[in-house]
């Protein structure tokens, strides 16, 4: 099917595809056409990686757009960078009249200013969000794409899926739903719950081989080999990139776990380094730098110091400045091997010559040890093997020691067809606040109401009669009636005020639960001062005394405390009791949001328990809530890890250098990142919590949010919070005299440029940002004075100085 014969699309889209060298399309494509995409038909197209699906959503979106004449196209995406990713891919249609907007964050906004796109790019999560809070434009919708929509068979994401296209469905009753998935074994129950038309094809552009390596060449599944010798001493891997890289490709290596992908990119930066030309040795030193400015941690400089041979290592523990730098460069193939955990096989286009699969196996904790992957994950690495226009054929390679192993990999993996997709809604971690949100949008009001709303899923279409649904809804109504977040009245049921407040914030129930017990237990101790110390001797560690009773933590006496342990809370002298009521702490409300559902807490390691033990008992007065029994392993060991990952946060907080705490606490710059701003989110909704119930903890919640989200100490809120200042700059600018806003509104140039480091573009910019009249720089020297007072400003206990101060998390707003 030729591209000039397509009608329905607005002026000069097909033009441009021709110049873009899409003259016809590609067999999936043609078919999709031919199902109906173009005149409003669903869709799924279960194809492999490569073949030319997303022109498959472009054309619905923009035959939709054109066709409803003020209709609205949504795409919806898994990941947050897929979703960058996507943005800049579609913005070439705004040429042709198609606006384009993308949203990820926020999950309390609805999003009005959409309301002007055509195009709008979104997490799966943030539909969902946007669904809450009565985005008006929803119900405008005219086309839905849904990309990567096997992830519905994911514990974690799939459920939020799942239901946000069952409401879009039951919002718009017409709507045009299209499913892109790679090739699972079960696409036609997914398009049967969509009521959509199945394309499904193996048709790849590129053809590609998979195979595993043994002995000295690559087995292929077509019962072709390629030799591919590897000299003693050398490993398989390093031998199969220089192989690909000699044929002027690029190499793809996946493992297991970050510490295997950083150490395999260290050991093939020589590999590459050996291939690059005099003019990309060039590039890559300017990239390395690139990469050491985002962030001054080990990770980074590794990173950095890889790259500037060739190669690099990608995941989730890096910040996502690195991992967009790694992309591009290896999308425009100046970095020739990239080294892998699974996640970059999720959807980001980042496609390689050969992919090796060099681990197949990863550690699962409920497993109990090394499992096999999936047949589909491999499958969806091995499909990032072969570019069009680049390479003239991808090759994925598997790696074994053996030759009961190979047959082992051609059964499991090259030969076998990918799993079914089954939904994991009928859980209650994933009922619990779809229900809530469910009942609160007023998608239903009685049980009856809910159970026919979840007929709607994937759930109820792969399962025979309601008898598990009936039993999990139940057990999550009862939960949310007695946590106060819905209200029965004989059949009906509805929202609470705080439950509406629950569902609109995006929070787990179960989340909001644990933080309003929290804030209550601490308006408690603040309106009866005495609380604390009887607090602190009730979670105090049990006595032996206790241990041989069996006595519960609440029964301990003062003379259990004797017992050789006196808690910090009882150090309190007696005139505290006429001092200001006390208020939550930072560390109180990091740890109280750090030990809810949607905080992925820090994992404790071996030897951790006795240092946060220790840490616990020390800090008990400041923790909210009560502190588990350190004989209930499981709960006091949770209860731990929370403070682990609250440290952390404190410690960012307090301005301890970024270097430190990715290695205090054995995390990447990404995961604190991460840890930031889930803590940020949790912190601001605690906040309007708190101020719905009336708690009185409204300032406390929000200094902590206003110091995590900035990195600093109380004294600096002020000036962090104004745009391109960060941490470090505010620290070096408070060192030199200027404390707040209105002192940087009226500062001496020379002091404040002395205080930036002497970056005139940069002072500039704050000073323009924060409202001064005349920002310019111009004919500014630097305070020699100034400069020589914040020259080892890095700048509080913990922290390292910088020569640099752009050169962390906490510059970038």
């Amino acid at each position: 099917m030729k591209t000039a014969d397509l009608t329905g699309l607005p002026p000069g889209v097909a033009e441009r595809l021709e110049s873009e060298g899409v003259e016809e399309l590609y067999p999936p494509q043609a078919e999709a056409v031919e199902a109906g995409i173009m005149e409003g038909e669903s869709l799924v197209a279960s194809v492999p990686t490569a073949s030319g699906k997303t022109l498959i959503a472009e054309l619905a979106m923009l035959s939709s757009v054109q066709r409803e004449r003020g209709g609205k196209a949504l795409y919806i995406v898994p990941l947050r960078a897929l979703a960058s990713e996507k943005k800049a891919e579609f913005e070439r249609w705004e040429e042709h009249g198609v606006s384009v907007g993308v949203s990820t964050g926020n999950y309390e906004s609805s999003g009005e200013w959409l309301a002007t796109r055509d195009l709008i790019v979104a997490t799966s999560e943030k539909v969902d969000s946007l669904v809450r809070n009565g985005a008006p434009w929803i119900s405008e919708l005219s086309c839905v794409v849904a990309d990567e929509v096997h992830l519905v068979d994911d514990r974690h994401r799939g459920p939020t899926l799942e239901v946000t296209l069952a409401k879009l469905r039951r919002i718009n009753p017409g709507l045009q739903v299209v499913a892109l998935s790679a090739t699972v074994g079960n696409a036609g129950e997914v398009a049967a719950w969509l009521d959509a038309e199945l394309v499904q094809s193996d048709w790849r552009p590129i053809d590609l081989k998979t195979g595993v390596h043994y002995g000295n060449a690559i087995n292929f599944d077509d019962g072709s080999q390629r030799e591919v010798p590897v000299a003693s001493g050398e490993r398989k891997t390093a031998a199969l990139a220089a192989d690909t890289l000699d044929e002027g490709g690029s190499t793809l290596v996946f493992v297991n776990s970050r510490r295997n992908a950083e150490a395999a990119a260290k050991r093939l930066a020589g590999v590459a380094g050996e291939r690059i030309t005099t003019g990309e040795r060039n590039d890559l030193v300017e990239l390395a730098e690139e990469i050491r400015g985002v962030s001054d941690t080990e990770t980074s400089e590794t990173l950095a110091r890889v790259v500037a041979k060739g190669a690099a290592f990608h995941h989730a523990g890096l910040a996502a400045e690195h991992r967009r730098l790694v992309e591009d460069a290896f999308r425009d193939r100046l970095v020739k091997i990239v080294c892998a955990t699974p996640t970059l096989a999720a959807g980001v286009n980042t496609p390689s010559r050969r992919v090796i699969v060099r681990d197949w196996r990863r550690y699962d904790g409920e497993f109990g040890g090394m499992k096999p992957l999936d047949v589909l994950e491999i499958h969806q690495m091995c499909g990032r093997a072969g570019r069009p226009g680049l390479d003239p054929y991808g090759e994925a390679v598997l790696l074994a020691t053996d030759a009961d192993t190979m047959d082992e990999l051609f059964e499991r993996y090259v030969w076998a067809d990918p799993e079914d997709v089954h939904s994991k809604l009928a859980a209650e971690p994933a009922l619990r606040t779809h229900l809530l949100a469910t009942v609160a949008s007023g998608f239903a009001n009685s049980r009856e109401a809910i159970l026919e709303f979840l007929d709607r899923t994937l759930y109820a279409t792969q399962t025979d009669g309601r008898g598990r649904l009936e039993s999990v809804t139940d057990s999550v109504l009862d939960y949310l009636e007695v946590n106060d977040f819905v209200e029965r009245d004989g059949d009906a049921i509805s929202a609470t005020g705080i439950g509406h407040t629950v569902s609109r914030l995006y929070l787990d129930p179960m989340s909001a639960a644990e933080i309003i017990d929290g804030l209550r237990d601490g308006a408690e101790r603040a309106a009866d001062p005495k609380s604390r110390a009887r607090a602190g001797r009730a979670r105090s560690r049990p006595a032996a005394a206790e241990a041989d009773s069996g006595a519960d933590a609440a029964d301990v006496t003062d003379a259990d405390a004797a017992d050789g342990f006196t808690p910090a809370s009882d150090l309190v002298p007696d005139e505290a009791e006429d001092a200001e009521p006390p208020k939550p702490t930072p560390l109180g409300l990091y740890h109280l949001v750090c030990r809810t559902p949607d905080m992925y807490e820090l994992y404790l390691k071996s030897g951790d328990r006795e240092t946060y033990t220790e840490e616990c008992y020390e800090r008990e007065g400041e923790l909210l809530g009560r502190t588990p029994s350190e004989y209930d392993d499981v709960a006091f060991e949770d209860w731990l890890a929370a403070l682990k990952t609250a440290k952390l946060l404190e410690d960012w907080a307090s301005e301890v250098d970024e270097d430190r705490i990715t290695e205090r606490y054995g995390v990447g710059p990404g995961d604190v990142r991460g840890k930031v701003e889930t803590a940020e989110w949790l912190l601001g909704a605690a906040e309007q919590l708190a101020g719905e119930l009336d708690l009185g903890t409204n300032v406390a919640v929000r200094e902590a949010k206003k110091r995590v989200q900035y990195g600093v100490r109380e004294e600096l809120l002020d000036l962090a919070g104004v745009r391109g200042v960060g941490r470090k700059r505010a620290r070096r600018l408070y060192e030199a005299g200027v404390e707040s806003r209105a002192d940087l509104r009226e500062a001496d140039k020379s002091v404040v440029l002395a205080a930036l480091r002497g970056r005139r573009k940069t002072a500039e910019r704050i000073l323009e940002n924060v409202g001064r009249r005349d920002p310019s720089m111009d004919d500014v020297d630097a305070d020699e004075a100034t400069g020589a007072a914040v020259a080892g400003t890095g700048a509080r206990p913990g922290a390292s100085a910088d020569g640099d101060g752009q050169a962390n998390l906490g510059d970038f707003q």
